[in-house]
């Protein structure tokens, strides 16, 4: 359990800004779930996962991080299996094959798959540190790491995990270490396919073809929003005009037409934000945005102390995972990056994100609470 010593080195700021986020958006999903007969079923749902990622979150200060460092292969290879069975048994929902059903309740594998992926990578980058930096020949386990995952979520199909998997992949090898020549080759190959994909014809319908249909729409939506208003444009647009309409001040709480009215699609989920936008106007927003940057910024302080090489990677691809959520997210409400379906973190509702996150924090509270211990 817990020591005096460990408890007096717990960083209860971030403990602190963690529950002032997931306060606001238990505050927002109840806004955005509000029925004429009270609070949904689903604000008490969201309520009842943010009380069971606290417990989680608390929880995994128990074992050492290594002790989860060893078990990352394991847990890699436990989402890889859920992921399996989502392809032959999973429930399909909005177009998509993406969860597995217990009983009256149902998960989010891929979810699981984000931060066992990224534990996988700390583990492999920590026991295999190359001095100077890694080589494109070097990547090749890990490579295969991100493609087996990122495979199956494609196939759901499920293009915000994936981009997920894939932009969190890429920093965690960043932070580990990349020789300047392979830096430049993979920039180089970069540029190359997305000539290819933008001037070569047959590569560029060979890719769109790939992409569904709705997957397609979306991409048109962002390029030209005024091409499909009513239909593939139609979540951008209407969360575009939720944000703005909050002005400074925002409308007040369940005072948004845009939300409290149900034009504004998922609004309790990918596009909460939104909500808050309108409610809170732009002091709401600029709180919670404050508030992610400084959770953020304490993220980034325990990677650059942690104590060894593992708690680096660990934290500093925790650190990577939640602010690529954050900046998705808050970029879809506003018009600035494509509608990938990626939830904001402790906002949105949604359990599986929901207690992931959790965890994920509380390995990161972990690995600060240890950084001033000579021993394990």
């Amino acid at each position: 359990m817990l020591d005096q010593r460990r408890f007096a080195n717990l960083p209860w700021g971030m403990i602190g800004l963690t529950f002032a986020i997931a306060l606001i958006g238990l505050s927002a999903v109840y806004s955005a779930t509000y029925t004429a007969n009270g609070p949904s079923s689903l604000y008490y749902k969201q309520l009842l996962w943010v009380s069971i990622g606290v417990i989680i979150m608390f929880l995994a200060l128990i074992p050492d991080y290594h002790t989860v460092g060893r078990y990352a292969y394991v847990l890699y290879a436990t989402s890889i299996l859920l992921l399996l069975l989502v392809m032959m048994m999973g429930r399909t929902g909005m177009g998509a094959q993406r969860w597995l059903a217990i009983g009256p309740f149902a998960f989010q594998p891929s979810e699981l798959a984000k931060l066992s992926l990224t534990l996988a990578l700390a583990r492999y980058f920590a026991e295999d540190p190359k001095r100077g930096g890694y080589d494109l020949r070097d990547l090749a386990i890990p490579g295969a790491m991100v493609l087996i995952p990122l495979v199956l979520v494609l196939k759901q199909p499920d293009l915000g995990t994936a981009l997920m998997l894939l932009l969190t992949s890429a920093l965690i090898v960043m932070i580990a270490g990349l020789r300047m020549r392979s830096v430049f080759i993979m920039i180089l190959i970069g540029a190359t396919i997305v000539s290819a994909v933008f001037l070569v014809p047959p590569v560029r319908h060979k890719i769109w073809g790939s992409l569904k249909p709705y997957q397609q729409n979306r991409i048109r939506a962002f390029v030209d929003p005024s091409s499909d208003p009513l239909g593939s444009g139609y979540h951008a647009n209407q969360s575009k005009i939720a944000v703005g309409s909050g002005q400074i001040l925002g409308k007040g709480f369940r005072k948004g037409t845009q939300s409290q009215m149900a034009f504004l699609p998922e609004r309790h989920t990918d596009f909460i934000f939104a909500v808050i936008a309108e409610e809170r106007g732009f002091i709401g927003t600029g709180l919670i945005v404050l508030l992610y940057l400084i959770l953020l910024l304490v993220g980034v302080d325990t990677a650059k102390n942690a104590k060894d090489r593992l708690g680096v990677l660990m934290a500093g691809g925790i650190v990577s995972m939640i602010s690529l959520y954050v900046f998705i997210n808050v970029g879809m409400a506003v018009g600035i990056v494509p509608v990938v379906g990626v939830p904001l973190p402790l906002v949105s509702y949604g359990g599986t994100s929901t207690i992931t996150t959790f965890i994920a924090l509380g390995l990161l509270l972990n690995i600060q609470a240890r950084r001033f211990m000579l021993f394990y």
